[in-house]
């Protein structure tokens, strides 16, 4: 069976330094129930502990491999009562010596911070992840969208993309973009898109790109903490499943809906 070639894309010839700035935004909601407040104070724990500043650090370091980054700075925190941060500042080109200026550091960089959280009459507990990718020059963000899909439990992912600036060619005409894209879907594994629901709201002539993602599969032990299914009577497994899809549903389209709504 004859191979098929590959074409080499041709490289774009610059004038000076590509300095497009390309973000790609996350923000990953993971939902659970949590009956009674022993169970919400020991859920927000977990996720504390689960991502604190040290894991996320881990997190984001990774991320700048995937790229092909050079680090530069790390500023990490973990909050009270709960939450972290951690930022970091990376450039493209390779830090030679210590008195090396490095341009463009306003726009490359590494974020996440997260946003755990509960309410007591309804026994929802949420847990929020804002991640930031931005980077300057040829370095692609998208190339660590896989990986940090799968470093989440993720039930409901946004995500944005877009791109700032123009760089030039030779002959001085401006490029606004210089990759193909209609949607961050493209970037995204195959076997990851088929478990989500997925919609795209796409301004192509801004250069703004949004996909937002629902998991389909809901089995009601995968959202419970500190209790299981077959522990709940089975009136209230229903009352509890609609309270978990109408959170869901709320969050995937950023509105609330009544609760006489039928999910």
């Amino acid at each position: 069976m004859a191979t098929k070639k590959k074409t080499k894309e041709k490289k774009l010839k610059l004038y000076g330094f590509n300095n497009l700035t390309k973000t790609l935004s996350f923000n990953i909601y993971d939902i659970c129930y949590a009956a009674t407040p022993a169970d919400r104070k020991a859920y927000i724990q977990y996720i504390d502990d689960e991502y604190n500043s040290t894991r996320l650090t881990s997190i984001l370091e990774q991320v700048n491999d995937i790229i092909g980054a050079n680090i530069l700075n790390i500023a990490k925190q973990d909050y009270e009562p709960q939450g972290a941060s951690v930022t970091i500042l990376i450039s493209e080109e390779k830090i030679l010596a210590a008195g090396d200026v490095v341009m463009h550091l306003d726009k490359s960089h590494l974020t996440v911070h997260t946003y755990p959280e509960s309410h007591p009459e309804n026994g929802i507990s949420t847990f929020r992840v804002d991640i930031e990718v931005s980077t300057c020059g040829e370095i692609s963000p998208l190339k660590a969208l896989n990986f940090l899909i799968d470093s989440f439990d993720s039930d409901i992912i946004n995500l944005d993309y877009r791109v700032r600036g123009f760089t030039r060619k030779i002959d001085g005409s401006k490029i606004f973009i210089d990759h193909r894209l209609n949607s961050i879907q493209n970037f995204i594994a195959p076997e990851t898109i088929d478990h989500y629901h997925t919609i795209d709201v796409n301004v192509y002539q801004d250069n703004i790109f949004h996909t937002k993602m629902l998991l389909k599969n809901f089995e009601l032990d995968n959202y419970l903490f500190g209790i299981t299914e077959k522990e709940i009577p089975i009136h209230k497994r229903k009352k509890i499943r609609k309270r978990l899809k109408k959170e869901m549903t709320e969050i995937f389209y950023g509105k609330n809906i009544p609760t006489t709504t039928h999910l």
